[in-house]
């Protein structure tokens, strides 16, 4: 064999031994990798086995304190102050005098509305005696008696008018500032004081219209205001006939006991108001929430793998949610680490 030959064949030999060797590293290292893929090892995260559970619903709102009854104290008629009857920021009872406009007119009107009157009334008397005798006609009797029931009227009217030169409380409570002295000239317009009933007070509020079924009259709830440490308690006493289509709520009011003054009308409440008892309730703590675009999700274990579920919730406290559809007694719950975690993730779960 010629010498060439023999190179040429020891270079093929040699050229085939590489490309064997470097095949055989390449299928060592993608089953090495295979290897490392397969082996991922599972998440460690905790959970929990759902179970049902007794929770009484409470729906937290906000209302407004209102006085039980209130009024615009005014006159209602014109007129000069004669006499202010009450101090500022005092308690007045049901028909006390609060002040008297000057009804030295009037009673000049009255007394000779009375006399048109009283003549009327003889006037009266007489066309009937005569028209007994027949000595008048039916018609001029009845002119007569007309005149004497129109003096009576007018007399009526006076007597009206000056009883309202008296402005009495129309309620007990308590009075507030005034705003006129003695001889300010009052009319109709002016505010001359505040009177309020704070023996109780209401409490005004709405509350969404997926409640409104459970709402009852004479259900208890329990407020607070700001400033003041102190849990009170009300009843509710009317309920609106129809939802208000604007905000999809529904109105109510409560009543409270304030005979020991600590609740200002025109402030704030913040309400717990009482729901239905839920006896298979399943809550679940608020850290295992993840908010989505489309609402609320969890994470559960099944088979060693975690899986995403949609949830719905309701009412919440300080630590847990109500879920209402999504998840069921029984269910492994994951709680710590669920940010981390995608669909069929593999996962240790350590249970509390």
């Amino acid at each position: 064999m010629k010498p060439k030959y023999i190179i040429y064949l020891l270079l093929s030999i040699v050229l085939g031994g590489l490309i064997f060797y470097r095949i055989s590293e390449n299928k060592q290292k993608e089953g090495g990798g295979k290897e490392k893929g397969g082996d991922k090892k599972p998440a460690k995260v905790s959970g929990i086995v759902l179970k049902p559970r007794v929770f009484s619903d409470n729906l937290s709102l906000s209302g407004s304190i209102d006085a039980n009854e209130q009024v615009e104290i005014r006159s209602e008629v014109s007129g000069i102050v004669e006499s202010i009857n009450f101090d500022e920021g005092t308690f007045v009872t049901q028909g006390q005098q609060l002040f008297k406009i000057n009804d030295v007119e009037l009673r000049a009107q009255l007394s000779q509305a009375k006399t048109k009157q009283a003549l009327a009334s003889e006037n009266e008397r007489r066309a009937r005696l005569l028209l007994a005798k027949e000595a008048i006609s039916q018609e001029e009797y009845d002119v007569a008696s007309a005149d004497f029931r129109s003096a009576k009227a007018q007399t009526q009217l006076i007597q009206a008018q000056i009883a309202k030169t008296s402005v009495k409380a129309p309620f007990s409570g308590k009075i507030g500032l005034r705003s006129i002295s003695k001889g300010t000239y009052v009319t109709p317009t002016i505010i001359v004081a505040n009177l309020v009933n704070t023996s109780q007070v209401k409490i005004t509020f709405s509350i969404p219209e997926k409640y409104a079924t459970q709402m009852k009259i004479n259900t208890g709830i329990s407020f607070s205001v700001a400033g003041s440490k102190d849990t009170f308690a009300a009843k509710i006493y009317a309920i609106e006939p129809g939802i208000e289509v604007d905000t999809r709520t529904l109105k109510m009011r409560a009543i409270a006991n304030n005979s020991d003054g600590k609740l200002i009308p025109g402030t704030f409440a913040s309400i717990a108001l009482p729901l239905d008892k839920i006896n298979d309730a399943i809550l679940v703590p608020t850290e295992a929430l993840i908010p989505v675009q489309n609402g609320k999700k969890v994470f559960v274990s099944v088979n060693g793998k975690a899986k995403e579920v949609m949830v719905e919730t309701g009412a919440r406290t300080d630590k847990e949610v109500l879920v209402l559809s999504g998840l069921k007694a029984g269910d492994t719950l994951l709680t710590s680490g669920v940010m981390m975690l995608k669909e069929d993730s593999p996962v240790k779960v350590n249970l509390k």
